[in-house]
């Protein structure tokens, strides 16, 4: 079943990145801007291309990558000895959650303006760990589907 659970990130994935995971605005009174995993890529590649390169690894390439190392496992056309590789890449992708969990603190300690988590956060931070799911339950169990 597992197998099938990470066939499904495979779509989960690229919906959550247009999530919206945040809305943030100015003052209370006026409209909350949506942000997105997408729209804040987009956002860094104009303004900071190191961070837009470091959050295109972690939120984008590690979570996918792992993905698809996973189901190449489980369909038997990688071998299992790709564990360590896995390894790094789940470490990779849960470092995004800390970050934007890091970004809702700072920003709501501040206390200038006004930012509301949004569904796509709960979505994203839920592919990320039924990732770590599949990958332990691969782990335990490396029977073929």
């Amino acid at each position: 079943m597992h197998h099938w659970i990470n066939l499904s990130l495979l779509i989960l994935f690229p919906l959550s990145w247009f999530a919206p995971l945040m809305r943030a605005g100015l003052l209370p009174l006026f409209n909350l801007k949506e942000i997105s995993v997408m729209t804040g890529l987009q956002s860094l590649w104009r303004t900071d291309i190191f961070l837009a390169i470091v959050v295109t690894v972690f939120a984008l390439l590690a979570p996918y990558l792992k993905t698809i190392t996973l189901a190449l496992i489980h369909w038997r056309l990688l071998s299992p000895r790709a564990g360590p590789v896995l390894a790094i890449l789940g470490k990779l992708a849960m470092a995004d959650i800390f970050l934007i969990a890091l970004y809702i603190t700072i920003a709501k300690g501040i206390g200038i303006g006004r930012l509301e988590t949004a569904w796509g956060l709960y979505l994203f931070t839920a592919c990320i760990l039924i990732s770590i799911w599949v990958s332990w339950r691969t782990e335990q169990s490396p029977s073929p589907p």
